[in-house]
């Protein structure tokens, strides 16, 4: 029999919480090794995965295509405006949409948006109408509800919700819709293959086979039989038919889809592949316009607030050069050169509208009283210091800009501003309220399973009691490494040899790494110019008035998107504290920059371990370190 290629067309990783068995990577490789001609992630309304699976598939020349799975109800709207569920097909339409392009990929992403900001944090409510007139520029294969073979049912609602959803395609998505027909090694799968094509042509649609892949091997079936039991929060025994009947939702070899699947369908795969061109690639970052004053340009602005700040900083110009051969002028003209080159430097790479926007809300801070500090690598900035971002005077001190920015590494710089902890909530309120919530968002941060969430997890799910769950998992540490946990069971009271935990000991470090959700970001902001929502989804986050994008840190550096850093920190509350005292007492404000930079008497202290309550430098370890 002759081997047809393939494209994978629904796809869902670890990234579709809970019920996902690989990762987006393991996919991509497998994919890869099968020979595929493309793989579709389609993760539950999301795109958490997406850039994951980009990298991958990039390093192995394999094309990617993005979308998701979503889960439609059919609603209509009252007249209060409130929805309610049609009684006409109480089976929700379930889907797949696939980015054909860079519009398409947007419509996605925001109405992935619209889904998760009208739900509780971890779940996402759409309705037909909502994906309806919002998915132009994808592709929607219609994935059916599990119909009873034919002649062994005589009224089945199933039929008649997929009847009623084929229309509801036809009408709305005409050329650009098919219906899936996933055949998964269930008895009557011949009878419903044929049915369905009847249906399909009914209804003048194409049909496509899909995969509905859950893991990238079969050898993943347990976990995934697992994942489940802890989703449905109960053990594998009560599951029962809710677990899949088969490990057949993995990557298949083409050989076996051939015998499966007939030859039309396996092709209708390639022109649907074909047909996507989207690429994480062609997203361009753009930084808000409204930052640079009328009649200036991003570059213009910057070197004149830099122009300012020097001014204020060092009470002479920066565009004259001293001539005089004093000290304090070399000094100032090696100050003035250094800024040049920064300058340059930031606008070869484009970096000014960053800059801008971190200064921007620095000066927020600083108007309201906000103590508030930048560190790390922004400290070798001469423009910073004088953007008031950092302290760290450029006389003083020897800098090295291109440890912060350089062209050679080709990274997006990286500014951390802490601000007092009990007054940073005003700041981020700040940034939500210039931008508003469609163009700004906290980066996400993806929350992973660690042993003792793990062994939680999984021994639940295989039925331990829970004491012994507990007791499980308080023998370990959370850097236990996957080759000490069966010691560690054994310290605990039980045998690492019998098959109960045998069973445990593969499941636990299988799940290792899994992401279990994903929380916040402790304050790395993504700021755009248009609705950030056309990028990356945002969703609600657990805290009230907190929304966060489905990306995280690596992510966006994989993709050289840049975040704005707003930290707590609450040794800025004691410092504030101490400058009111201070300054009640001398009679005249004192801040950051009126600190003494050498005092005898504070390095004395410092020399004497004498650091308890002194930031970063009182634990044991450290005062042992001191000189």
């Amino acid at each position: 029999m002759m081997t047809l290629n393939y494209a994978e067309l629904h796809c869902l990783s670890n990234f579709t919480f809970l019920r996902g068995a690989s990762h987006p990577e393991e996919l991509v490789e497998t994919a890869h090794l099968l020979g595929y001609h493309a793989l579709a992630l389609t993760d539950e309304c999301s795109l958490a995965g997406a850039v994951r699976a980009h990298v991958a598939a990039k390093d192995k020349n394999l094309k990617l295509l993005l979308g998701s799975e979503l889960a439609l109800q059919a609603e209509c709207a009252t007249e209060s405006g409130a929805r309610e569920r049609s009684a006409d097909a109480p089976l929700p339409t379930r889907l797949v949409a696939l980015a054909v392009d860079r519009t398409g990929y947007g419509n996605l992403s925001a109405l992935i948006s619209r889904g998760r900001r009208q739900a509780d944090k971890g779940t996402y409510r759409l309705s037909r109408d909502d994906a309806a007139g919002n998915l132009a520029g994808c592709l929607v294969i219609l994935l059916p509800p599990r119909l009873a073979v034919p002649g062994t049912c005589a009224d089945d609602p199933a039929r008649a919700a997929l009847e009623e959803q084929l229309d509801w395609l036809r009408r709305n998505f005409a050329g650009d819709a098919w219906l899936g027909i996933e055949l998964l090694g269930a008895s009557g799968d011949r009878a419903r293959l044929a049915d369905l094509v009847a249906l399909a042509d009914r209804f003048d649609l194409p049909c496509v086979a899909c995969g509905d892949v859950h893991m990238h091997v079969r050898a993943r079936r347990a976990l995934q039989d697992t994942l489940t039991a802890i989703r449905l929060k109960c053990t594998l025994a009560e599951a029962g038919y809710r677990l899949f009947p088969n490990g057949e939702r993995h990557l298949r070899p083409r050989e076996r889809l051939a015998r499966i699947y007939p030859p039309e369908l396996l092709a209708e795969t390639l022109r649907i592949a074909d047909r996507c061109t989207f690429s994480l690639d062609s997203l361009r970052y753009e930084y808000p316009e409204e930052l640079v004053a009328a009649g200036e340009t991003p570059a213009s602005h910057l070197r004149r607030l830099t122009a300012e700040g020097f001014a204020e900083r060092f009470g002479a110009p920066l565009d004259a050069r001293t001539t005089q051969a004093t000290r304090a002028c070399e000094d100032l003209n090696k100050v003035r050169a250094l800024i040049e080159h920064e300058l340059s430097l930031i606008a070869e790479l484009g970096y000014e509208p960053y800059f801008l926007t971190v200064h921007d809300i620095v000066a927020f801070a600083r108007s309201r009283g906000i103590l508030c500090q930048g560190r790390g690598s922004a400290a070798n900035s001469a423009v910073c210091y004088c953007l008031h971002i950092t302290e760290v005077d450029p006389v003083r001190m020897n800098m090295l800009f291109e440890r912060f920015i350089s062209r050679e590494r080709n990274e997006p710089p990286d500014i951390d501003v802490d601000f007092e902890h009990q007054r940073r909530e005003e700041v981020m309120q700040y940034v939500y309220a210039k931008y508003g919530r469609h163009r700004a968002a906290l980066a996400a941060t993806l929350i992973t399973y660690r042993p003792k969430s793990a062994v939680r997890d999984v021994g639940k799910a295989l039925g331990l009691e829970l004491a012994q769950v507990e007791r499980l998992a308080k023998s370990l540490a959370w850097w236990e490494q996957p080759d000490t946990i069966g010691e560690r069971i054994r310290e605990a009271g039980f045998d690492p040899a019998s098959p109960l935990m045998q069973r445990l000991i593969l499941l636990v470090e299988t799940l290792l790494g899994f992401p279990r959700h994903l929380s916040q970001h402790v304050g790395g902001f993504v700021i755009s110019r248009g609705p950030l929502d056309r990028m990356v989804p945002i969703e609600n986050a657990a805290m009230p008035q907190r929304t966060v994008i489905q990306w995280d840190k690596d992510d966006l550096d994989a993709l050289g998107l840049l975040k704005v850093d707003c930290l707590a920190l609450g040794m800025l509350s004691a410092i504030r504290r101490a400058f009111e005292l201070v300054s009640a007492q001398r009679g005249r404000l004192f801040g950051m920059a009126d600190i003494p930079a050498e005092d005898p008497a504070v390095y004395t202290m410092i020399s004497k371990a004498d650091t308890i309550g002194v930031f970063q430098i009182e634990s044991r370890a450290q005062m042992a370190m001191l000189p």
